[in-house]
């Protein structure tokens, strides 16, 4: 069962939804689409994550404004300002995400880090080098073909964990950037971009390995940098993950191909 973010919020217990108190409420931003999985299965479960204290009066859980149309531009903008929930207090500045604007690749992490916090670009650190060295892999290079983005865009407090609250409130900007970039194949990196755009729940070995598609999009799931760095083993995992999702791009490609 695939849930809408309202449903989410409501499911968790955060009811009233809160609005700024100097401005109207906006009509909620269009899901991208129904999360359907290539093969007849069973529903994937939602993810349920208790959030943490409702948000004071002075925060909304939807973003300023309805976000399903702007371009790259005010969307850049609106995430800047974005104070749909308290992430915001702590961050030096949100990250929205970098790369190519019309990619083949699209890989979502987690959120930003300290390093990704301070220089306003994801996955800087060690687990951006070992991210890099999945890209050379496939003959790719960070900034052509590729974007790289995260399901929340500010760094949550000591690297822990986005609850779902966050992840609903950044769930419109990693909707509208999927929109704009139309990439030919999605790549989920680790448990919490699972949650953001499948809201599934279950191990990611057992979501490995399977076509997913968002908006006739592929999607394909495989572990997180920073988990493989703890986890050297499961490198070779990631690697058949890439070479699965490199075949499904080649059949998305297919049809552009010259005879």
């Amino acid at each position: 069962m695939s849930l809408s973010r309202e449903q989410m919020l409501v499911e968790m217990g955060i009811t009233p939804i809160w609005v700024l108190r100097d401005e109207a409420p906006v009509e909620p931003a269009a899901a991208v689409s129904q999360v359907v999985p290539a093969e007849a299965e069973t529903a994937a479960a939602v993810a349920v994550v208790a959030p943490a204290a409702s948000p004071p009066a002075d925060f909304a859980l939807h973003p300023m404004t309805a976000v399903d149309t702007l371009d790259w531009p005010e969307l850049a903008r609106q995430v800047t300002d974005c104070r749909a929930c308290p992430l915001c207090e702590q961050r030096k500045q949100a990250v929205l995400g970098v790369g190519d604007l019309n990619p083949d690749w699209l890989f979502i992490g987690e959120g930003p880090g300290a390093e990704e916090d301070a220089k306003g670009e994801p996955f800087v650190g060690q687990a951006g080098k070992l991210l890099d060295n999945m890209l050379a892999s496939l003959d790719i290079v960070r900034g052509q073909r590729v974007y790289i983005a995260n399901a929340v865009k500010c760094r949550p407090p000591a690297n822990r964990t986005p609850e779902a609250v966050e992840l609903a409130a950044c769930a419109p900007y990693l909707e509208r950037q999927i929109a704009l970039l139309k990439p030919k194949i999605i790549v989920l990196l680790g448990k919490v971009a699972v949650h953001a755009l499948l809201h599934d729940d279950k191990a990611l070995a057992a979501l490995r390995g399977k076509r997913y598609e968002v908006a006739g999009i592929p999607v394909v799931v495989t572990y997180h940098p920073a988990y493989l760095l703890r986890n050297l083993p499961d490198k070779a995992k990631a690697w058949e993950d890439l070479l699965f999702a490199r075949r499904l791009l080649r059949e998305q490609m297919a049809p552009e191909l010259p005879f």
